[in-house]
Parts: C-alpha cells; sequence; structure tokens
C-alpha cells in the first residue's frame, strides 16, 4: 500500500534494501564511501545552482539528493561497524549544542534555553573559540590545521585567509589588498616578458589569493562569485552565437572586432532591461 508521505525511517529503510546482498540493486551494492564522493560533491553544487536560481519548485528535490548522500554514507558506515544514521545525528546535535552556549547555556536541548550573548559578534567570538578547541582536541594545534584539502582551492583559500585573520594576520582594509592586486598584476607582467612559465603560473596563483582577499573583506564569497560571473559570460557568449546563427554563421567565421561589437551590444541590451 503506498503511503501518503514517506519518513526517514522510510529512506533507511530503501537504503538499507538497495545495499542488501540478497535482491538488492547491484549498482548500489558496488558502491563505497570514496566511490559516492564524486557524486556527494556534485550534489551539493545542484543544491546551490538551484538556490542561487531562486529555483524553490525544484530545491526540495536537489536536497533529497543530497540528504540521500548522507543516507548512503549512513549505510555504509553501518555495515562496516563504523557508525550508523542514529550516531550521525547524535553527534551533529551535541556539537550544535555545544558551539550554541549563547541559546543552551545547559547544554541539553530541552534545558534552560535562556541565552547570554546576544549580540552577532559575540556569537562569532565564542563560535571560532569552540571550535578552535575541537581542533584542539583533535591534536589540531596551528592555526590552519584542519582546514580540508578537498575543499575547491578559491573556497579553501578564504578559509585559511579567514583563519590567519582571526590571529590579527591581515591588512587593515581593502585599500591594502587592492594595492597588494596591482602589485602582483605588476609581477605576473614582468613573469610573462620574461617567457618563464613556472614564474608566471606561481605569480597567477599569487594574484588569485589575492583576489580572494578582496572577496573576504567585501564579505563576498568568492566562489558564489565566480559562478555569477561563469553564468553572466554563458549567457553573454551565447546571445552572441544565437545572433551570428540567425546570419547562417559560426562564432568561428566572424572576426575579433565583430564579437566585441556584438558583445557590448549583448551588455548594453542588459543594462537597458535592469
Amino acid at each position: 500500500m503506498r503511503r501518503e508521505k514517506y519518513s526517514i525511517e522510510d529512506l533507511l529503510h530503501l537504503m538499507a534494501r538497495l545495499r542488501s546482498p540478497d535482491g538488492g540493486c547491484p549498482w548500489d551494492r558496488k558502491q563505497s564511501f570514496a566511490t559516492i564522493v564524486p557524486s556527494t560533491i556534485e550534489e551539493a553544487y545542484e543544491v546551490a545552482e538551484a538556490i542561487e536560481a531562486e529555483d524553490y519548485d525544484h530545491l526540495h528535490e536537489e536536497l533529497g539528493d543530497l540528504l540521500f548522500q548522507v543516507i548512503f554514507y549512513a549505510q555504509l558506515g553501518r555495515e562496516a561497524g563504523h557508525f550508523d544514521f542514529s550516531a550521525i545525528v547524535d553527534t551533529l546535535v551535541r556539537k550544535l549544542l555545544r558551539r550554541h552556549p549563547h541559546v543552551f547555556p545547559s547544554g541539553e536541548l530541552y534545558g534552560d534555553n535562556r541565552g547570554g550573548v546576544t549580540d552577532e559578534d559575540g556569537v562569532k567570538a565564542n563560535w571560532e573559540a569552540i571550535k578552535a578547541a575541537e581542533r584542539g582536541a583533535k591534536g589540531e594545534s596551528g592555526t590552519l590545521d584542519g582546514v580540508a584539502l578537498g575543499l575547491p582551492a578559491l573556497t579553501r583559500a578564504a578559509k585559511l585567509q579567514k583563519r590567519a585573520a582571526n590571529v590579527g594576520f591581515d591588512w587593515h582594509d581593502i585599500s591594502g589588498v587592492l594595492d597588494k592586486i596591482e602589485e602582483e598584476i605588476a609581477e605576473l607582467r614582468e613573469a610573462v616578458e620574461s617567457g618563464d612559465s613556472e614564474s608566471a603560473r606561481e605569480e597567477l596563483g599569487d594574484l588569485l589569493f589575492s583576489c580572494v582577499n578582496a572577496a573576504r573583506h567585501l564579505k563576498v564569497d568568492p566562489e558564489t562569485a565566480l559562478r555569477q560571473c561563469n553564468r553572466k559570460f554563458e549567457t553573454r557568449f551565447n546571445a552572441v552565437e544565437t545572433s551570428l546563427k540567425k546570419q547562417g554563421r559560426r562564432v568561428a567565421d566572424a572576426s575579433l572586432e565583430e564579437l566585441d561589437q556584438l558583445w557590448q551590444r549583448v551588455k548594453r541590451a542588459e543594462n537597458q532591461k535592469a
């Protein structure tokens, strides 16, 4: 009998059936922690894409796909005797209670919820202190310890810079960052003109790192900013290509000057709509 609405318990049961040696799905049974990591990353980006597009009709579906990744890991963990879904939930709730003493001063979910710190700066200071203590308990004594190597490079750069800034290693304001960007551009030009490709690669990395620093000072997520720029470029390029197709031509057939004129026309049309 089909249920009116399924629950998390149904999802856990479904996952166990998919992994069952007796009548389960051959593909699901072959998977491991490592093999589903790419899917997890992909699903997380699809959630981000739906949010940025304000596609709320499909967001709940994308969130479900991401949740399924957690359920999959939980089943793998249960089979291997490492952990199960209840352990994931318990660990998460305990961590959130520990990191929100301003809401749960007793450390209990249903205890006295009269908080202490009420301003945002105080909350952030508490949060960072608690996280630092957690890292210390894991043996991560260095300021930059524990920043995941698997993060996208722009995101990891922002996290490394934030950690350093928390201990005072930072520019006083964005003007210093902008000066640094100009300095890195000059050094990149010099490396390019010298023909030293290895030096140019290094200087380009320094420039990107400085741009991430500018994003951090502007309180802009660099990954989000670059994704938005990618979408803008894609939209404009498609418009240029469509314009040429209407003339029976390809982008490769047009001169750079003509392409630039079409590009500027697309930009002007965007500005008029705005």
